[in-house]
């Protein structure tokens, strides 16, 4: 067995369980979460690094032969799923000791945290249908309880809609796993892969397709399922709207990669086509929906919206360069979003809400806030050279070599609107005048608190950075990640191995 591809489950699992035994030690539940954290992230870099030099991983559990047994597989898509996770977990992680009241703390919010990161990371390794279900309940279960971890209203109203439109997703997810187990009579990504490839099917495949892009969609709030999204995210505590932004569409998206690029390969025509107007009206209505917003927690979250829809055009447009910029682009909005979230978080501590026209003056009271947040704005507008500039370049690259210009075109001005609403935030929320104190004064922070506040934010926002001025070797993994995209036989022959 790998302990490599078993770690990202084993570590938050035994992390949530140590939690909930020391529940009324929050000393107790920091250092363990602190910790549990920092062994993920150390787990994750490690199984980036085999994947990289030694290929695809597979752990099969309980030694039973693919396709009969469950399997855990670790190609560089899902290794750089687990590297994604574990970097934003280990920042909420810190962040939440000072961001989220002890009330929710004392309540059961730090297991939570690891069950979620539990599951996120099974859904990124597991190589079997079914079992990517029961991950994507686990998520689901523990995002839910977070969502309305303090019971107030808007968490309440917010999350009716959150698990209603899921658990009708995940019905259709199950529907489609029901016919593909009754047409194959397996379940294993892998094997479902081979046997089509031998024997298509095509009402299989279109109805099995259609099932899944649209239980799929709505996790990933791609269009016209993403009306769910703003309603719900900017309703709980910012340190959990950050994990969800960070990590739970990727989820969705991940999936649509995944089957899109596996299975349902034999009408690439029609879908491609069907992406890409997708990914079009994604990106407009989500950049729309974020402009035409006046509160920063809202705006943040129509932007997760819009950001998806260029993750999906790079599968729209199946290429290489496509794949590549599109794996680039998940890992870079996740953090430049994540970070954002950090900074609304420190603004609603100190002014107690979020409405731009309320508050200002944080430029003068925080310059140091106000630096990081042009740091991961400039790259969520994709400018260089932060990260979101190489990513939007090797899509627009993408397009342009596959003649598709309209949605170049989209994707050009989606960037100038993204660009619009971040100098939004900065002058009503940094530059203006507080209106709380008329320019007189500023309102103080503790020195301890602002430091806990800023830090996982100067991790994330160095990072974004760090990616840009690195581009070229993020770029080495993303394009193994896209070769093996694009070459499924790969991750077959490791799955299946003496089975084929």
């Amino acid at each position: 067995m790998n302990l490599l591809l078993v770690a990202p489950l084993l570590i938050p699992l035994a992390a949530a369980v140590l939690l909930l035994l020391l529940r009324f030690s929050l000393r107790a539940q920091y250092i363990i979460s602190f910790i549990a954290g920092l062994s993920s992230l150390g787990a994750a870099i490690m199984l980036v690094h085999d994947v990289a030099s030694l290929g695809i991983h597979v752990t099969r559990i309980g030694n039973w032969p693919a396709p009969f047994g469950i399997v855990l597989v670790a190609d560089m898509l899902s290794a750089l799923m687990v590297i994604l996770t574990s970097v934003i977990g280990f920042t909420v992680i810190v962040y939440s000791i000072i961001a989220v009241d002890k009330a929710r703390q004392r309540f059961g919010y730090f297991p939570l945290l690891q069950i979620l990161l539990m599951g996120v990371s099974g859904a990124f390794l597991t190589g079997d249908m079914f079992n990517l279900f029961v991950w994507f309940e686990v998520m689901l279960i523990a995002s839910f309880v977070l969502l309305v971890m303090g019971g107030e209203r808007a968490q309440l109203q917010g999350a009716i809609k959150y698990v209603t439109l899921n658990l009708f997703s995940s019905i259709l997810f199950l529907i489609g796993i029901g016919i593909l187990y009754g047409k194959l009579g397996t379940l294993n990504f892998a094997d479902i892969a081979e046997k089509l490839s031998l024997t298509p099917d095509a009402h299989l495949i279109n109805v099995s397709a259609v099932l899944f892009l649209v239980a799929f969609g709505i996790k990933s709030a791609i269009f016209p399922f993403f009306f769910w999204l703003p309603d719900s995210y900017h309703v709980p505590p910012v340190a959990v709207t950050a994990l969800f932004s960070g990590l739970l569409t990727k989820v969705g998206i991940y999936a649509l990669l995944r089957t899109f690029s596996m299975i349902f390969v034999y009408d690439a025509a029609f879908t491609q086509q069907l992406f890409l107007v997708l990914a079009g009206f994604t990106m407009v209505l989500g950049v729309i929906g974020a402009v035409a917003q006046g509160e920063m927690r809202r705006l943040l979250s129509f932007h997760i919206i819009s950001q998806i829809g260029y993750a999906l055009m790079g599968l729209a447009l199946f290429s290489h360069a496509a794949f590549s910029g599109a794996i680039y682009f998940i890992i870079h909005v996740a953090i430049a979003k994540t970070a954002l979230f950090f900074v609304t978080g420190y603004i609603l501590a100190v002014r107690g809400q979020t409405e731009l026209k309320h508050i200002g003056g944080f430029f003068k009271s925080a310059p140091v806030l106000a630096t990081l947040f042009l740091l991961a704005a400039f790259s969520l507008a994709g400018l260089p050279p932060f990260s979101g500039f190489f990513a939007k370049f090797m899509l627009v690259k993408a397009g342009l070599d596959a003649g598709q210009y309209a949605i170049v075109v989209v994707a050009l001005s989606v960037s100038v609107l993204t660009l619009f609403s971040m100098t939004k935030i900065w002058n009503e929320a940094f530059w203006k005048v507080d209106p709380a104190t008329d320019g007189k004064g500023v309102i103080a922070f503790p020195a301890l608190s602002k430091a806990l506040y800023f830090l996982p934010l100067i991790i994330l926002a160095a990072l974004t950075l760090l990616m840009g001025i690195g581009a070229e070797w993020i770029f080495g993994l993303t394009g193994q990640a896209a070769t093996e995209l694009l070459n499924p036989e790969l991750y077959i022959r490791a799955v299946l191995g003496g089975a084929l």
